[in-house]
């Protein structure tokens, strides 16, 4: 099999064309496509789609443009505290870390912990002290405030002392990949910090295998974003690759369904990307935008922000 293939989300929400300069969309743009060409070059290299999915998230959870990482969300008492997991599809092996205060790269803890028998998920402190004790990067909390997440606490605090409502641009944010390798075999990793002004220790769908993010060789990869309780609750991941494995259903179809008509009701944001055995790739979502990309097993590379797409040189 020499299909190889790469999804990839930043997020989905509201995100008025106002909210960011043209410079910083074309910024996030840049950012979507640096993430391409390093998982890409992964696949290309002959590397596996757990190798390649784990590199495009680490170039997003290092950009500012993107609530995970460098650039994460600030929790009710303005702390930082990330999720990630990821998921390799051949064998079912997966590493989840949630409410770091302290790591880099949250997905390279996630994947450290891949290789340790003892536990799949660990949380908090023992999540830090597993990250440096395997060597990886640790940073104080200034290195991932931004002054836009500053700004979109303060927003929320507003917010909540008016009873007014926020907007899904100013609550929500994830990133994420989902990759095919040459060898046939699927993998997805996701990370996040959460929703601004979220209660502090809480953990969402991005951690949690078989919600925010499943893979499955045969079936389907998947990652997702928004509203997380509800991604949880509806198992999103692991439902998508149940109706592509148990239905037949096609992807588009599977994932088209869950996020605009089972979660329909509940009026939340959502969107994902998804990508099948077969290198056919899916990423919908019901609000007005979403930071994604992809590369088709033709090599087709693109990334979008809203409706209008951008090719992407290789």
């Amino acid at each position: 099999m020499t299909k190889i293939a790469l999804a990839i989300h930043g997020g989905c929400g509201v995100m008025p064309e106002d909210s960011m300069t043209s410079e910083e969309w074309a910024a996030a743009r840049d950012d979507l496509a640096a993430a391409l060409r390093a998982g890409y070059g992964v696949l290309k290299a002959g590397g596996t789609a757990l190798e390649a999915v784990e590199a495009a998230v680490v170039v997003m959870e290092d950009s500012p443009h993107f609530n995970a990482g460098h650039g994460a969300a600030l929790n009710e008492n303005g702390i930082h505290e990330l999720d990630a997991s990821i998921m390799d599809g051949a064998t079912l092996a997966a590493g989840a870390i949630s409410a770091s205060r302290a790591i880099r790269n949250p997905v390279k803890a996630a994947r450290a912990l891949m290789a340790d028998e003892r536990a799949v998920y660990l949380t908090g402190e023992a999540a830090d002290r597993f990250a440096r004790e395997k060597g990886l990067a640790t940073e104080p909390q200034s290195y991932f405030t931004t002054q836009k997440r500053v700004e979109a606490l303060a927003a929320m605090k507003r917010h909540a002392a008016t009873g007014t409502e926020a907007t899904e641009n100013e609550k929500h944010g994830t990133v994420g990949a989902v990759a095919l390798d040459a060898a046939g075999h699927l993998a997805a990793a996701t990370s996040t910090g959460g929703y601004t002004n979220k209660p502090d220790g809480r953990v969402g769908d991005s951690p949690v295998i078989g919600a925010g993010t499943y893979a499955r060789d045969g079936a389907c990869a998947v990652s997702g974003t928004g509203k997380g309780e509800f991604f949880i609750r509806y198992v999103v991941g692991h439902e998508i690759a149940s109706r592509v494995a148990y239905l037949g259903q096609d992807l588009e179809t599977a994932a088209g369904d869950l996020v605009h008509k089972d979660l329909a009701p509940y009026d939340i944001g959502a969107g994902l990307v998804a990508i099948d055995a077969e290198g056919g790739i899916a990423a919908p979502y019901n609000t007005p935008g979403m930071f994604r990309g992809w590369v088709t097993p033709s090599g087709e590379a693109r990334v979008a922000t809203h409706d209008k797409v951008y090719e992407v040189k290789l």
